[in-house]
């Protein structure tokens, strides 16, 4: 029986894995399986590497900065772009947005004024 494991592919395995590429193409430029380049590297004893699955993208990641209480929560382009940030003026007690913001967001129907006798 003929191992798919030559000592070329081992060499190779080795400088794609330092390289960085995902066992997925790893295994495309083998010929082989992800498992089996996963299956490899383990018993080999690379060194593991973070999974890019679970790893939320550096875009998403949270970022905190200094809180100083409620802080107006109207955003302002969309959460996967740069720019993408909220108003921060301070929040108008028990609502989440400023005095502006809330003008905005909560607009009386029109036709249902109320008359208080």
């Amino acid at each position: 029986m003929d191992t798919v494991w030559t000592s070329e592919r081992i060499n190779m395995l080795g400088r794609l894995w330092e390289d960085g590429l995902s066992t997925a193409e790893i295994g495309r430029r083998l010929g082989l399986t992800k498992n089996a380049v996963i299956g490899k590297a383990h018993r080999l004893g690379l060194k593991g590497r973070p999974s890019p699955v679970k790893a939320p993208p550096p875009s998403l990641r949270p970022v905190v900065v200094g809180f100083s209480g409620p802080t107006c929560s109207w955003p302002f382009g969309h959460p996967g772009d740069k720019d993408f940030h909220f108003c921060g003026a301070r929040a108008q007690p028990g609502r989440p947005y400023c005095a502006e913001h809330s003008a905005l967001a909560y607009v009386r129907p029109k036709g249902r004024e109320t008359n208080a006798a």
